[in-house]
């Protein structure tokens, strides 16, 4: 890994950190709208920043009032996600993979813990799919293309 592209995980990894933490009562817990998932996006064009990705999930989680099983059971339903994006055809498809992931291992999670007192596995599972959709399948593939036809920025990720 070249110094620019461990500069530019960095980066990455502390505004998705950020945005989650400073968004917090919408970031975190059994109704979840995450805008920093919106971020997740950027693997399906340039799979070098999942690293970022990842870790930026990972220090999110660390705030997360749920401890330890969410700093473990989200980073991981957010490295299966970015993981897979390069491999899907378009930003669309790709941007279900967080909403499948977070959706079944958030909720089962979030379940699990009791979150939502008296509600189903599938309805809590529900819930956080549903905040993800919003987050990246329609706030993200809305946004993500717009800001990926900027060269500068394109050009950025593109060269790592």
């Amino acid at each position: 890994m070249n110094t620019r592209m461990l500069v530019i995980n960095a980066v990455l990894a502390a505004v998705y950190a950020l945005l989650t933490v400073a968004l917090a009562p919408f970031s975190y817990g059994p109704v979840q709208v995450r805008l920093s998932e919106v971020l997740t996006l950027l693997a399906f064009y340039q799979p070098k920043v999942v690293p970022g990705l990842i870790l930026g999930c990972l220090l999110a989680n660390l705030a997360s009032p749920f401890g330890m099983i969410d700093i473990v059971v989200g980073t991981f339903a957010t490295a299966i996600a970015v993981y897979g994006m390069r491999y899907m055809p378009n930003i669309w498809t790709a941007s279900l993979l967080p909403v499948v992931s977070n959706g079944v291992l958030i909720g089962a999670e979030l379940a699990y813990l009791g979150a939502l007192e008296g509600e189903s596995v599938g309805l809590t599972m529900l819930y956080i799919a549903a905040g993800e959709f919003v987050a990246v399948s329609v706030l993200g593939c809305v946004l993500m293309p717009l800001l990926w036809r900027n060269t500068a920025f394109r050009r950025l990720l593109q060269d790592l």
